[in-house]
């Protein structure tokens, strides 16, 4: 096996998404170092691509310390993130190593939003979030921004999925129960699951959407400082129904049998989507911006579904940090690399629509 390698380390490379993002890096030329808990997939992984493993848990500093020798990137890949990440970013501000992951978790986008200054004074960038959860969102948020600078109210959606991996699917049945969230004048505030429903214009047809607590409840406000925030997704009334009926028995989901079923329930089935699924998949994305006196303006985003999306756009952060992108303190994607960053991305394509008044 070969010791040559890119100062990156990607940790859970060896869980569903670690695995696209280790395919896309090599595909780019990358060597990067290959590490999390399990060894022997971790082991077997990097000699399938010729690349260096450095199994390691999260619970023993020395070791990540060790595994992270030499490295200035950390690509995080092993969630739920509300439990690993603390542990992640302590180690790369030990080892003055830039942190990025691929969270959605409002909890963690603004735990790391709050170590701003301490990663400042270390000289590295926390940028949680640089897959499809919040790049695509992110970035049109920030567009939107720059096309009406005014803005108090921001609407963010997104329609399409081709099934969930393992991980997503878990850190979904951990949350169950916490409801939903949207920002109210610059605060995030809780409201219940499927707080609201509309019907969003997606660029094929109108679909049935409805309000969840997505990462740009916490990411936009950064990105752009829009106060008012809302993240809509496309689904079924049978499932907004489950939504609902989740306000009432959330405690029951919670409790440890249920997470025992559930859990089990995920790491018996699939570890995610198919490659032609995937190939098959495109994620939709739309956003209005609105200022106090009713000026009004909409764009919309087509890009590859959301597993394929986030193994390019992880790399490519990964890649724009090697070349000097990095900028300390916490950071959104829009926020480092501009709102165009998503349209670096082979088969995105934007679409403005025309501003209106109230």
């Amino acid at each position: 096996m070969t010791t040559a390698h890119d100062p990156v380390l990607i940790y859970g490379a060896n869980g569903y998404t670690g695995r696209l993002i280790v395919k896309e890096a090599v595909r780019r030329g990358m060597r990067p170092v290959l590490s999390g808990r399990n060894a022997a997939e971790v082991n077997a992984l990097a000699a399938e691509h010729g690349l260096l493993a450095r199994p390691c848990g999260l619970d023993t500093p020395a070791a990540l310390d060790s595994a992270m020798a030499g490295c200035t990137v950390v690509l995080h890949c092993a969630g739920p993130f509300s439990s690993t990440a603390r542990a992640m970013a302590d180690a790369c501000m030990r080892n003055r190593a830039h942190y990025l992951d691929i969270t959605g978790e409002i909890s963690v986008f603004e735990t790391m939003a709050a170590r701003s200054a301490e990663a400042e004074r270390a000289g590295v960038m926390l940028m949680p979030g640089v897959g499809f959860d919040v790049v695509p969102s992110d970035c049109l948020a920030a567009h939107l921004k720059r096309r009406l600078p005014s803005a108090t109210w921001l609407t963010l959606a997104f329609n399409g999925g081709v099934g969930l991996s393992r991980g997503t699917a878990t850190t979904m049945v951990q949350n169950i129960g916490q409801g939903g969230a949207v920002r109210r004048n610059g605060k995030i505030t809780r409201v219940p699951a499927a707080w609201r429903t509309r019907e969003i214009a997606y660029g094929d047809k109108p679909r049935l959407s409805v309000t969840i607590p997505w990462g740009d409840v916490s990411t936009a406000w950064h990105s752009t400082k829009i106060p008012n925030i809302e993240v809509f997704t496309a689904t079924s009334p049978g499932t907004i129904r489950g939504m609902m009926l989740s306000r009432y028995i959330g405690w029951l989901l919670e409790t440890a049998p249920m997470q025992r079923f559930m859990l089990g329930r995920i790491r018996a089935g699939k570890p995610g989507p198919s490659d032609a699924q995937r190939a098959r998949g495109e994620a939709q994305l739309w956003g209005v911006a609105w200022d106090d006196s009713g000026t009004r303006v909409a764009s919309r985003l087509r890009a590859p579904d959301g597993y394929t999306l986030t193994a390019i756009t992880a790399v490519a952060a990964a890649q724009k940090v090697l070349e000097g992108g990095a900028q300390p303190g916490y950071r959104t994607p829009s926020m480092a690399f501009g709102a165009d960053f998503i349209l670096e991305v082979e088969g995105t394509v934007r679409e403005d629509l025309p501003t209106s008044t109230a």
